[in-house]
């Protein structure tokens, strides 16, 4: 890597503060509310019953194409969410100055998938101890992250951490740089309608999944 790739690279991996943040824009960008692989709507409100939480795991496209396809997900979205820039477009996430992550919201019915299988599959398909980077995917827009929607998931978040973490200690890997908090006030800003299901329009698109390899041990049942 040249010199000018790791000053590049360095000032990625770097959280942008709020005041030098991107101005964006106040009005959101146009998606159409309709999910290219089963029909459903990507936008609230959704059916009574169910419940959403938004991961960030690397390259959005990849971890979409993931949830869409387990039996009990209802939507799924890709979007910005983390940062300070209001409705940023993907060229301007890019740059690592609006502060948002890539992530997916991920709307299921816990009738048929528990959060906690929602959680097996997020901790299985990313390695949750590279910072602000997946594999060669490099910047603060590919931070790892769990914002959930609602207050009751929060601690069984954060002990899903728990017990993965044992799991990669035991085979020598760092600690765990997931954010994991409530949504809260932080709006989850839909991506532009092309990234949207991508990998379902592009099936030779790109994917990156930085696996550890290593299983997520599952809550206890109770």
């Amino acid at each position: 890597m040249s010199w000018f790739d790791q000053l590049v690279s360095g000032s990625k991996t770097s959280m942008i503060a709020p005041a030098d943040a991107l101005p964006g824009r106040s009005t959101p960008l146009a998606v159409p509310n309709r999910h290219f692989v089963n029909g459903n709507p990507i936008k609230p409100p959704f059916p009574d019953g169910l419940h959403s939480v938004v991961l960030a795991g690397g390259c959005f496209w990849g971890v979409e194409e993931i949830y869409w396809q387990l039996p009990g997900v209802y939507t799924t979205a890709v979007g910005y969410v983390g940062g300070y820039t209001p409705n940023p477009t993907y060229e301007e996430v890019c740059t690592a100055k609006t502060g948002h992550t890539e992530s997916v919201l991920v709307v299921f019915d816990p009738e048929q998938i528990t959060f906690d299988q929602v959680l097996k599959v997020f901790w299985e398909n990313h390695d949750p101890t590279q910072g602000m980077r997946q594999g060669n995917d490099v910047g603060t827009q590919y931070r790892s992250a769990i914002f959930v929607t609602d207050p009751d998931d929060l601690a069984a978040a954060k002990a899903s951490a728990e017990r993965f973490a044992a799991v990669l200690s035991a085979e020598k890997y760092g600690d765990i740089t997931t954010e994991i908090d409530e949504l809260g006030g932080r709006p989850f800003y839909y991506a532009e309608d092309y990234h949207q299901q991508y990998l379902a329009k592009n099936p030779n698109g790109y994917r990156c999944h930085a696996s550890t390899g290593l299983r997520y041990p599952a809550a206890a049942a109770g």
